[in-house]
C-alpha cells in the first residue's frame, strides 16, 4: 500500500512577527522531525512507499528525507502554486492517486500514536476515515456527522441531524474506484474556479453521492494526537500529546517483552 501525503502548505497561521515557521512536517518533537515519526510508524506497518506533494521549502524537505537516509522510502512531486488551496496540491498528486491500488491519503501536519493509523491500515472497509468523539467545539475541527452508523456530514460546520460526531483526523483509506472519482472531482474544482477550496471538500462530496456503505470510519477516541495549525497546537504536542504516544509505546514494548519471556519459559 502507498501513502500520500499533503505537504506543501505554508503554516502560516504559525508566523510570527520575528520568523517564518518551517514546513510543518519539518517541526520537531522529542528530537525528531514529524517526517521521521511518519516513516518509522509507516515502515513498521509494512507500508512500501511515501510520496510528499511538497511547496514551501521543499528543499529542506528534500534535505530531511536525504539525512534521514530515506531517499528509497519517499518521493516528492512538486506543486508550484502551494500558496493557493490545499485542492491544488490533491490535483498536483494525481497520478499518484489513480494508480489502480488502494492508497492512504493523510494530512502531513499531525502527531499521533501508531495503533491510530494501524486501525486505518488493518480496517475491514475498503474507504475508511478516523473520527475522534472528544474534541473540542468551534469552527476548526473537520467535524464527521454519524447517523445510523452512516457518515452523513464531513465538513467544519454542521448542516445534519446525527446521532453523534467526532472530529476528522486528516486520514483516509481509498479504494482505487473512490480515488479516481475524487480525483474526478478535484478536477471538475479547477474547472469552476474553486482553487482555493480545502481539498476535504472533494472528498466529502463523493462520500454524500456514494452508495450507502461505500464509506466507514473507524473510532479512534482516547488515542493520542495532534494536528498542528498553530503555536498553542506545538505547545500542546510537546507538553501533553507526546508523552502519552510515548507512555503507549513503552506499555506496548512492555506487553512484547512479557509476552515473549512466557514464550521462552514455556520451551523451557
Amino acid at each position: 500500500m502507498k501513502v500520500i501525503m499533503l505537504a506543501a502548505g505554508v503554516g502560516v497561521r504559525l508566523e510570527n512577527l520575528d520568523t517564518k515557521p518551517p514546513p510543518k512536517i519539518l517541526l520537531r518533537f522529542g528530537g525528531k522531525s514529524l517526517l521521521q515519526y511518519h516513516i518509522e510508524i509507516l515502515r513498521r506497518l509494512g507500508i512500501n512507499e511515501l510520496v510528499l506533494g511538497v511547496g514551501y521549502h521543499h528543499q529542506d524537505i528534500e534535505q530531511e528525507i536525504a539525512a534521514l537516509g530515506a531517499e528509497d522510502f519517499v518521493r516528492t512531486v512538486f506543486n508550484k502554486d502551494f500558496q493557493e488551496g490545499s485542492i491544488i496540491t490533491l490535483w498536483t498528486l494525481r497520478d499518484e492517486l489513480c494508480c489502480e491500488n488502494q492508497v492512504l491519503l493523510m494530512d502531513a501536519d499531525v502527531l499521533y500514536c501508531e495503533e491510530l493509523l494501524k486501525r486505518l491500515v488493518n480496517s475491514r472497509h475498503k474507504n475508511c476515515l478516523l473520527i475522534d468523539r472528544n474534541f473540542e467545539p468551534g469552527d476548526e475541527p473537520v467535524k464527521v456527522c454519524v447517523r445510523d452508523d452512516e457518515i452523513v456530514e464531513f465538513r467544519k460546520w454542521l448542516s445534519a441531524d446525527f446521532d453523534f460526531c467526532g472530529e476528522s483526523v486528516g486520514f483516509f483509506k481509498l479504494s482505487a474506484e473512490v480515488a479516481r472519482k475524487v480525483i474526478l472531482q478535484t478536477q471538475l474544482y479547477l474547472r469552476l474556479g474553486r482553487r482555493n477550496e480545502p481539498y476535504e471538500e472533494t472528498i466529502r462530496d463523493v462520500l454524500l453521492t456514494s452508495p450507502r456503505g461505500t464509506f466507514a470510519f473507524e473510532d479512534i477516541t482516547g488515542m493520542p494526537w495532534t494536528e498542528i495549525d498553530f503555536a498553542a497546537d506545538v505547545e500542546r504536542a510537546n507538553n501533553e500529546v507526546l508523552p502519552r504516544i510515548l507512555m503507549v509505546q513503552d506499555n506496548r514494548c512492555a506487553e512484547t517483552t512479557t509476552k515473549r519471556n512466557m514464550g521462552e519459559s514455556e520451551t523451557l
